[in-house]
């Protein structure tokens, strides 16, 4: 049986209008990021476009591969030297087409990261927070959840990964604000939107002491443990799509 197929263009128009990218004001370029092939058929999914998911994809036969976290940030030194360059140029030779979707596949309300770590979580969402609603807000229940330490053993169980616990554990969650990867900047904003528990994927040295200060408890539950479930389902969605073939491919990572 032939393999399903897909022009690249028809990949990336598909994406870009799935996650809303035109209205988003991000660090990166979102979409295309390296070219490769035009006709893709296999599609490798990740969370960071590191050497290590470009290798898998290689011996994986991929045509593209799909991340949240791609290259060209801003900021970044724009010269493609030393292992920038060892990363774009395995691409290069091997055709491998990158695509990168950094705030729009945060913020997609069905296979969005935020979304996607809530209904994991058992969160039930009642609202957003924060700049462009990236934030989410909800809550548990206190018959499922009862206090932060029930809270904490049912993330570690979910993201296998001990989440930093910033806060009693005796204490109830009560309104709940999440989001995910490296969003301990938006803790004020959290506080200022009524939440009493803040889960997020890392936090900072400052932060901590706000947390401590404002009796908002903080969750770092992992940067990569709650980014992996956007990328995941944004590849089960193209299987459903388009037939293709998606596998996702987890490189682990601590933070």
């Amino acid at each position: 049986m032939k393999e399903k197929e897909i022009h690249r263009n028809e990949l990336i128009r598909f994406l870009d209008n799935e996650l809303q990218v035109s209205r988003f004001r991000d660090y990166c370029p979102n979409g295309l990021q390296v070219e490769g092939k035009p006709v893709i058929r296999r599609v490798i999914t990740g969370v960071t476009a590191c050497q290590a998911l470009i290798d898998a994809a290689i011996a994986h036969g991929a045509d593209a591969i799909v991340v949240h976290h791609g290259y060209f940030w801003r900021g970044e030194d724009m010269r493609i030297a030393g292992q920038k360059y060892k990363r774009i140029s395995s691409l290069i030779q091997n055709q491998i087409n990158l695509l990168a979707y950094h705030l729009p596949l945060d913020a997609h309300p069905e296979i969005g990261n935020n979304a996607q770590l809530g209904q994991l979580l058992g969160l039930t969402s009642d609202g957003y927070f924060g700049d462009e609603n990236l934030g989410w807000m909800g809550s548990w229940g206190p018959e499922k959840v009862p206090d932060i330490k029930a809270a904490t053993t049912l993330i570690q169980q979910v993201l296998d990964r001990t989440p930093l616990v910033i806060g009693d554990p005796a204490k109830s969650p009560g309104k709940v604000a999440w989001c995910t990867g490296a969003a301990h900047s938006y803790l004020e904003q959290a506080i200022n939107a009524g939440a009493d528990t803040y889960i997020s994927g890392e936090i900072s040295e400052p932060i901590v002491h706000l947390a401590r200060e404002s009796g908002v408890t903080y969750i770092a539950a992992g940067h990569h443990a709650t980014e992996r479930y956007g990328v995941m389902a944004l590849g089960k969605l193209l299987q459903e799509k388009f037939g293709l073939e998606c596998e996702f491919i987890d490189i682990d990572n601590p933070v």
